[in-house]
C-alpha cells in the first residue's frame, strides 16, 4: 500500500479515536451539546471525504486528492475546460447522502452549532424544530432505525443528545470500513 494512502488513513483513525475519547466524555452530552455536535460533524466531514474517494476509480487522481491533503491544500479537480475547481462540502455531502440517506441532515444540524447561529440558543429554544419537517422526518427516521429512539416526533434537544454517542459510534463504525476499502484500492459506484 502506498505510504501516502497509509498516512491519509492514520490521520483519519487518529481523529476518529480522538473524537470518541472526547464524545464518551460527556455522560450527559445535553450539558456539553454544542462540543457534541461539533465532534459528530468532524467524524461526518471524514466521512464523507473517503466516500468521495471511493467514488474515484482513477486511483492516481485519489492519490493526487489524499497527497493535498497532507500538503495542506483544498482538493481541487479539473472542470471540462480543463480549469481547476475546488471540491465542495456540499458535492461530497451530497454524494454520501445519495449512499446513506442521513447524511445531508445531521451535517446540516451538526454545521449549525459548529458556526454560531441560533443552534446556540438551545437552553431556550429547541433548535430541531428550526429544521424543515423533511429533516427532522429524516434524522428521527434514522434514529429509530439505528438506535431506537427518540420515542416524541418533536424531541427536545435533551432526549436527543442522549442518542448523540450511539450516533458517533454509528458513524465512526462506518467509516472505519471505508477507510479498509480505501487501503484495498477498493471503488465504490453510485
Amino acid at each position: 500500500m502506498d505510504t501516502g494512502i497509509q498516512t491519509f488513513c492514520t490521520m483519519i483513525r487518529n481523529r476518529s479515536d480522538e473524537n470518541r475519547r472526547a464524545m464518551h466524555c460527556f455522560s450527559i452530552p445535553h450539558g456539553v451539546l454544542s462540543p457534541a455536535f461539533s465532534i459528530l460533524r468532524q467524524e461526518l466531514d471524514s466521512m464523507i471525504r473517503v466516500i468521495y474517494l471511493l467514488q474515484i476509480t482513477d486511483l492516481a487522481e485519489r492519490q493526487r486528492l489524499i497527497q493535498s491533503t497532507l500538503r495542506g491544500e483544498k482538493w481541487k479537480v479539473m472542470t471540462p475546460k480543463g480549469k481547476g475547481r475546488d471540491v465542495t462540502d456540499r458535492e461530497m455531502v451530497d454524494l454520501a447522502q445519495r449512499l446513506q440517506g442521513w447524511t445531508q441532515s445531521v451535517y446540516r444540524f451538526g454545521c449549525a452549532f459548529v458556526h454560531l447561529s441560533d443552534f446556540h440558543n438551545h437552553l431556550t429554544q429547541n433548535p430541531f424544530q428550526r429544521l424543515s419537517e423533511a429533516e427532522r422526518q429524516d434524522i428521527l427516521t434514522h434514529m429509530r432505525n439505528y438506535h431506537g429512539g427518540p420515542s416524541h416526533d418533536n424531541p427536545e434537544m435533551e432526549e436527543i443528545s442522549r442518542y448523540l454517542p450511539q450516533v458517533f459510534d454509528k458513524i465512526a463504525g462506518n467509516l472505519k470500513c471505508y477507510l479498509e476499502d480505501l487501503e484495498r484500492g477498493k471503488t465504490e459506484h453510485t
